[in-house]
């Protein structure tokens, strides 16, 4: 069943838009309902201004209600098995638990499942801000 997330991952990297880096990333997130959420990066002129992948799939996440998120898949064009950026491994923690499932891929499917909480060991947590 993950292929499918990579495959959304990797429709999402084909739209991104990157002409700056020239380097294309999709990324796709699961919720436990089943429902998926992808974006590719977007850069702009006023470089690094622009959002990863996995900021647009989080975005498109919150606006359709979130959930709990299960899976995350993460694609990009010119390096196979990329991780989250250290600011999307927060902002992903932010709505994923530790042991949600993480594929890295090549070009091909996945190559690599870790977790969140390998990925992001020591991130912040909402309740220490309250």
């Amino acid at each position: 069943m993950p292929h499918d997330l990579f495959l959304a991952a990797r429709e999402a990297m084909a739209k991104c838009y990157a002409p700056y880096s020239k380097f294309p990333v999709g990324a796709a997130i699961r919720t436990a309902d089943g429902r998926v959420f992808a974006g590719g990066n977007i850069e702009v002129a006023s470089y690094p201004e622009g959002w990863c992948a996995e900021t647009t799939a989080l975005g498109h996440y919150v606006m359709a209600g979130g959930g709990a998120i299960v899976e995350i898949a993460v694609v990009a064009e010119r390096m196979d098995r990329i991780t989250p950026c250290g600011g999307c491994r927060q902002r992903l923690a932010e709505f994923a638990r530790s042991d949600t499932k993480l594929y890295l891929c090549d070009q091909a499917g996945i190559v690599e499942t870790v977790t969140m909480g390998q990925m992001l060991p020591y991130g912040f947590e909402g309740e220490t801000l309250k």
